[in-house]
């Protein structure tokens, strides 16, 4: 299964490149996210809990980075074990661009699943899928750009609610 979308992010291609490489945003931006450890270089372990249906199992598995074209694009993918509820795994190849007040971002994610999970059928996964990588980049999109002008400015890193506050990356960062 395929998906493919963009965002326009009120931020710099820099500060959007940086924060997509930053392990702490992508802990906060993947939905269910218990843990993320490692680097860049040889890649991170993760642990997610996920529910797909009826189905709840906690993945644990990989992520790595790959096709780095510095500034630009790279291919984020990874797969996890969910023990008897069965396996996932995926990518999204991401692509930056300079466009008027900001950076495009668009992104081309690709999933499978196997074991139970897979026996929900594809509307139950395709739908899943769908909102996981919605949320994801929603989520990375909302850390980087940082609050709109009559929100109260959010502690950063802090979550509330199960939801990244704006804008916690960008402050983080001073930019």
């Amino acid at each position: 299964m395929q998906l493919t979308d963009s965002k326009d992010i009120k931020a710099a291609p820099e500060t959007v490149w940086a924060a997509i490489l930053n392990p702490e945003v992508l802990k906060e931006c993947v939905p269910g996210c218990e843990s993320l450890t490692g680097s860049v270089e040889e890649g991170f372990e993760a642990a997610v809990v996920q529910k797909v249906g009826p189905v709840k199992a906690r993945f644990t598995g990989v992520v790595k980075l790959s096709d780095i074209e510095i500034g630009r694009a790279v291919r984020i993918s990874g797969e996890g074990k969910g023990g008897p509820a069965g396996f996932a795994k995926g990518g999204a190849m991401v692509r930056l661009e300079a466009i008027e007040g900001g950076t495009r971002l668009s992104y081309e994610v690709e999933a499978s699943v196997g074991g139970k999970i897979a026996q929900l059928g594809s509307r139950i996964i395709e739908g899943f899928a769908k909102k996981m990588a919605d949320e994801f980049f929603t989520r990375f999109q909302e850390a980087v750009e940082g609050p709109e002008d009559d929100e109260p400015a959010a502690v950063e890193g802090e979550a509330e609610g199960g939801e990244v506050k704006k804008g916690w990356f960008k402050r983080l960062i001073g930019a």
